[in-house]
């Protein structure tokens, strides 16, 4: 399973190597790890990170680091450790009202649910992601959003409400004159009610 390697949006990264506290250098030797698909390192050292981020009083440290931790946690299937992560995360980011990243944490949450299999907060949580991304005018996180809502749809056999969110796609490129995309969306809408 890929890391994503989430960062949160709204944190400024420090340019000079000598103004890098010892956290942010651990987090960067985790992000290291991680491009080196070196996992249990880069959960060590994320963990140094949260911790010395965590001394400092560095709230976007410590989300953005805990952030890692939820993605490192998922790929172990450790789901529970992930979502306490997010939590975490979601407290901060929730505290300076950063809506981005706020999006971004509900994403990784939706898909641990997913994964866990736990469909109905997965369900829950994507409907809300489709919300987030019409006020936030993102037709591409709406789409991928209802996408993956769709699948889950499928997946606890509600063919009509996946049928309906491959509508609401194909209404969307329609919208958009996506021809290709909207004939394609609605034959897959025809298609999840057989």
């Amino acid at each position: 399973m890929s890391q994503s390697n989430t960062t949160l949006s709204g944190f400024p990264e420090v340019e000079k190597e000598e103004d890098k506290s010892p956290a942010q250098q651990d987090y960067e030797r985790g992000m290291a790890f991680l491009n080196d698909k070196e996992s249990a390192q880069a959960a060590a050292a994320f963990h140094n990170a949260l911790l010395g981020f965590e001394q400092d009083n560095d709230e976007k440290g410590v989300a953005n680091a805990s952030m890692q931790l939820a993605d490192i946690c998922l790929a172990k299937e450790e789901f529970e450790p992930a979502l306490q992560h997010c939590a975490t995360a979601d407290k901060i980011c929730t505290a300076s009202e950063d809506t981005f990243s706020i999006i971004c944490i509900k994403e990784k949450k939706a898909k641990i649910y997913s994964q866990w299999q736990k469909y109905d907060k997965a369900i829950r949580l994507y409907i809300e992601l489709v919300e987030d991304y019409n006020k936030t005018r993102n037709p591409q996180g709406t789409v991928n959003s209802l996408e993956t809502l769709a699948e889950l749809y499928l997946k606890v056999n509600d063919k009509e409400k996946a049928a309906d969110s491959y509508n609401t796609i194909a209404r969307i490129h329609k919208s958009f004159k996506h021809v290709t995309y909207y004939h394609r969306y609605e034959k897959k809408a025809a298609e999840a009610l057989k």
